[in-house]
């Protein structure tokens, strides 16, 4: 009897650990929705709100750059607050401010609800990685780590696009807004139901309040930057340049601040004392730039050029999900089950990306969803072995005390990469549109035979079609127009595929020179402070 007994003792115990980590991963798929819903609905909300590009940037601003904010300010939080009433507080003000996104039509408001959520979403991310770095041991991070990131990486890059595309064709962009509140309600009543967690092992510190203050201002400068820089064609604009300076500047006096307040600055900068976790945070910049790039210019091409409805684009990237998914629990499988070192599926993953975007490159205005697969699934591959990998090295031999505050580091690292790719791939595509077309339309001249035969031709078959003889002869030639300016399309976004496989084909010696030279330098330091 007491054998039997034993089994279901340790079910039981176990339960509220399952409960705890489906709610994490229920609550950063809140997030995934929050993070996501531009990109898919940016035309539904612009007409439903009236708003200028000038007004609708704050709803981009606003939330990325409280994103980057909370990144900095939630380890702080979890050394004052228990980390899961941390977690379960921003969960529900993540519901909240969606709930009442749902709701206002004023985009003042909006704005306002898109900074808490970016704030919320931050918090959210970084207690729950956190939560399960001190919960469980280390042997067990492979596995919980992939789960991690199915809500955190996986989700907003390739399920989540299909579901807000759904809903905008099916509904309209409120309704992503509310899906978000009953993800957040169950996710907060199974973090409620899996009771305590360990406490917190990192002891109190001061908040440096002048230092979050400065370097949330340069955050919400270096984002508008970014986001918005390509508009105004970057330096040309004088605000573009002023806050460039502004940026640049109070993210060097905030790095000053921060080095002379020691222990009691915004940061705890001793997680740059351990070899991995600097090799994994100049990976993740990298990695967050095509990660990040690949996912903006897929949609935009397919949106743009092939002409799919937001559903249609949102699905194109599900499969590479799968694949995602996939190589994610491989990779969890082999490094848990089997040993093998994180380190050793990182040049398969960047590999497997490379070639995957210099696939897409070859990519045209008659390629259908079919023709980009096997490029799309292949990318979905790469992510999953690159992704893990620099998760466990990044925040393994951390001490457990230094592990939100990493956590927060290599995320605003990994976001920065992400905005850095975007903003040069949107760059490259709006120059090359420009290019393109003069090229070509310096190509077809007046008097060319070639464009006369075309606009005839075009002309004779309207005319066939029963339309009269003046309108065909405008039509064919408004066709050959818009025939040139696809033309151009395909060439910027074909520009834009190769520039993100280009990145790794200079990011990869760059990756494999920082390895050794932390390897020598940081390798050789560490003996001798042990010996001291």
């Amino acid at each position: 009897m007491t054998a039997a007994a034993a089994p279901a003792k340790m079910r039981v115990a176990a339960t509220p650990g399952w409960l705890l980590v489906v709610g994490i991963l229920l609550a950063c798929l809140t997030e995934a929705l929050a993070s996501t819903i531009l990109a898919l609905g940016r035309a539904d909300i612009i007409g439903d709100t009236a708003a200028t590009p000038d007004e609708f940037a704050g709803l981009d601003v606003g939330f990325t750059a409280f994103k980057l904010i909370g990144f900095a300010f939630a380890p702080w939080l979890l050394t004052r607050v228990d980390p899961r009433q941390v977690l379960l507080a921003a969960t529900l003000v993540m519901g909240a401010a969606s709930a009442l996104a749902a709701a206002v039509t004023g985009l003042d408001l909006l704005v306002v609800l898109r900074a808490v959520q970016g704030l919320s979403g931050a918090t959210l991310l970084v207690a729950g990685q956190a939560i399960l770095f001190w919960t469980w041991p280390a042997a067990r991070q492979p596995f919980l780590q992939a789960l991690f990131a199915m809500g955190s990486v996986v989700a907003p890059a390739t399920a989540a696009p299909l579901f807000e595309g759904w809903l905008v064709d099916q509904r309209d962009w409120s309704w992503i807004f509310a899906a978000v509140v009953p993800l957040s309600l169950g996710a907060a009543g199974l973090l409620i139901l899996a009771g305590d967690t360990p406490k917190r092992p990192a002891p109190p510190r001061p908040l440096d309040l002048v230092g979050l203050l400065a370097l949330g201002a340069a955050l919400l400068a270096a984002t508008y930057v970014l986001t918005q820089g390509s508009r105004w064609d970057w330096l040309e604009e004088q605000r573009i340049a002023w806050l460039s300076v502004f940026a640049i500047g109070g993210l060097a006096l905030v790095a000053a601040r921060q080095f002379r307040a020691g222990a009691s600055g915004l940061f705890d900068l001793s997680v740059f004392r351990t070899e991995d976790f600097v090799f994994a945070f100049f990976v993740s910049f990298v990695a967050g730039a095509a990660l990040f790039g690949s996912a903006f210019v897929i949609p935009a091409f397919a949106l743009s050029v092939l002409g799919f409805t937001p559903t249609e684009a949102g699905a194109l990237l599900l499969p590479s999900g799968a694949c995602f998914l996939a190589t994610l629990l491989l990779s969890a499988w082999l490094m848990q089950a089997r040993g093998l070192p994180p380190v050793a599926t990182v040049p398969l993953g960047i590999l497997s990306i490379m070639i995957a975007m210099w696939m897409l490159s070859g990519s045209n205005a008659q390629s259908g969803a079919a023709d980009m697969m096997p490029a799309i699934l292949l990318r979905g591959l790469g992510l999953g072995f690159l992704f893990l990998s620099i998760t466990l090295i990044a925040f393994t031999k951390l001490p457990a005390a230094s592990v939100a505050y990493g956590i927060g580091i290599f995320n605003i690292g990994r976001q920065l990469g992400g905005l850095t790719g975007v903003a040069a791939l949107q760059t490259s595509i709006d120059h090359s549109l420009v290019h393109n077309q003069t090229m070509l339309g310096a190509a077809i001249t007046s008097g060319s035979p070639a464009l006369a035969e075309r606009i005839a031709a075009i002309t004779n078959l309207l005319v066939a079609r029963g339309v009269e003889a003046s309108a065909a002869a405008k039509s064919a030639t408004a066709m050959v127009g818009r025939a040139v300016g696809g033309q151009g399309a395909v060439i910027a976004f074909d520009t834009a595929f190769n520039l993100v496989a280009l990145l790794f084909v200079v990011g990869a010696p760059c990756i494999v020179a920082i390895k050794i030279l932390l390897a020598r330098t940081m390798g050789k330091s560490a003996p001798a402070e042990a010996a001291s």
